[in-house]
């Protein structure tokens, strides 16, 4: 949380000093609003919904300026870490309405339209991308 304070911050700075705003968009995790199962990680998921926080309190202090902020939250996503964790695949199916993890490709998007002028109305908000595993 604290690299993500100083990475945004530094963003921050180059973009006020062009005085033409900006995106800046943070990674968090569905982590930061649930808690998972069955593994267990208190310090990630506190960690993630701090970044979540710092993301909305960022967008509220510097839209003003023209520097919208927001996050993504990615959920089970086929990342070397989380395909090496073949023990949980059936458990995070099971428990994600799509019955799969997500790809890498499908988040990409997500950051695209956020830092595209079709979101310059968007700011503070958490994009979650999960495949609908927060809505049970």
């Amino acid at each position: 949380l604290s690299g993500r304070l100083a990475v945004s911050r530094a963003a921050g700075r180059a973009m006020l000093s062009q005085e033409r705003g900006g995106h800046i968009i943070n990674t968090a995790s569905m982590s930061g609003q649930i808690v998972n199962h069955p593994q267990l990680q208190s310090a990630y998921n506190a960690s993630k919904a701090g970044v979540i926080q710092l993301t909305r309190s960022l967008a509220a202090e510097w839209a003003p300026k023209g520097i919208t902020v927001n996050s993504i939250s990615p959920g089970y996503t086929g990342t070397e870490m989380t395909l090496a964790a073949k023990e949980l695949h059936n458990d995070w199916r099971r428990d994600t309405p799509m019955d799969r993890l997500g790809e890498p490709s499908e988040i990409c998007g997500a950051v695209v339209f956020l830092a595209s002028p079709a979101a310059s109305f968007i700011t503070g908000h958490d994009l979650v991308i999960d495949g609908g595993f927060t809505c049970w």
